[in-house]
């Protein structure tokens, strides 16, 4: 007979999933249903999607990891997967945005977060199925003493993640399974077999999220727009990721990562030391030009305002509000200033 094989939040946990699905001795007839997540936080987001995408008969709900990838919403998660998918990211993006929001056939709903009861799938907001900031909202005000599932009354069973219930699936009245076991967070993945709704699961080989935050904190944070920051923002992500901060960054014991905010602060420090020297410069320039060249120049605005002796720091510090206004406009004026550190 063939099974819908319905598997809980992967996160990228590949090794757990080809041991699930050898567990649960998955023919090639038999369907097998993602309930979402593939991607963030584990160790090989592409290895999973690619299996999905090649294996026959395999269908992958939309789910809230899937939606900020393609809706550009970034946390530290995503941009960890952006580096792990590299140059497939773009395309893996696009392949996302082709998911549907639920599946449903004769034995089983599924769907990545909640429903609302007693409403057809085909007619629940898309926020509310996958999970989002605001369907949790939505669903917090429709339900603020309990859960959707605790008014679960259709007759169809219902099978969703998102919501990690703990090592063991959540299963309520034989028509409600929450089968987010926490593999990301080194405790189980979990499936579902339909129609004999035997549920089966293996252990996650290590706390993953937890190493993934640490072996890809620096190569996020090269990956900073740190030319396109204001000198405030700049400074608040020097303390927001320094190691001594407290926060996830805070928690990398890795002097890498402490040298190269170090070294970010220095560049930043030495850039607008470097204000003085670009006031000479303009205030020679515009010494040396005509008023029609001065005019043609790309700084000309400031090559004005030293021609009349009006340009001091003060000004120049005000409209040089980023490390990347500094520097082109030291460009403009022949003079050379760091790029970023790489």
């Amino acid at each position: 007979m063939r099974r819908t094989v319905i598997v809980g939040d992967i996160h990228g946990c590949f090794d757990e999933l080809l041991e699930l699905l050898e567990k649960v001795d998955l023919r090639p007839d038999d369907l097998l249903v993602s309930v979402g997540d593939l991607v963030d936080r584990g160790p090989a987001p592409g290895e999973v999607v690619r299996f999905f995408r090649e294996r026959p008969n395999s269908v992958v709900v939309m789910g809230n990891h899937e939606r900020k990838h393609v809706r550009g919403i970034f946390s530290y998660a995503q941009e960890i997967t952006r580096l792990q998918l590299g140059d497939g990211y773009a395309e893996t993006v696009h392949w996302m945005r082709t998911l549907p929001y639920y599946f449903e056939n004769e034995h089983v709903r599924v769907v990545h977060a909640a429903m609302l009861p007693g409403v057809p799938p085909a007619d629940q907001k898309e926020e509310i199925l996958c999970g989002s900031t605001g369907g949790q909202r939505e669903l917090t005000a429709l339900f603020p003493d309990g859960h959707w599932h605790d008014h679960y009354t259709d007759a169809k069973p219902v099978v969703f993640g998102h919501h990690v219930t703990g090592r063991e699936p959540m299963i309520r009245d034989g028509r409600i399974f929450g089968l987010d076991t926490g593999a990301c967070h080194g405790w189980n993945l979990t499936a579902l077999c339909v129609p004999g709704f035997t549920v089966h699961s293996v252990r996650a080989h290590a706390d993953h999220w937890s190493i993934a935050k640490r072996r890809w904190q620096l190569p996020v944070l090269k990956t900073k727009p740190w030319r396109d920051l204001t000198w405030q923002e700049l400074a608040e992500a020097i303390t927001r990721f320094s190691p001594v901060a407290g926060s996830v960054a805070g928690s990398m014991p890795d002097a890498a990562v402490r040298d190269w905010l170090e070294t970010v602060e220095k560049w930043a420090a030495d850039l607008r030391s470097s204000l003085p020297a670009l006031v000479a410069a303009a205030y020679r320039v515009a010494g040396e030009l005509t008023t029609d060249e001065l005019r043609r120049h790309p700084a000309a605005k400031y090559l004005f305002q030293a021609r009349d002796g009006r340009l001091d720091q003060a000004g120049l510090d005000r409209r040089c509000s980023t490390p990347g206004r500094t520097i082109d406009l030291a460009a403009e004026l022949g003079l050379v200033l760091p790029e970023p550190p790489t």
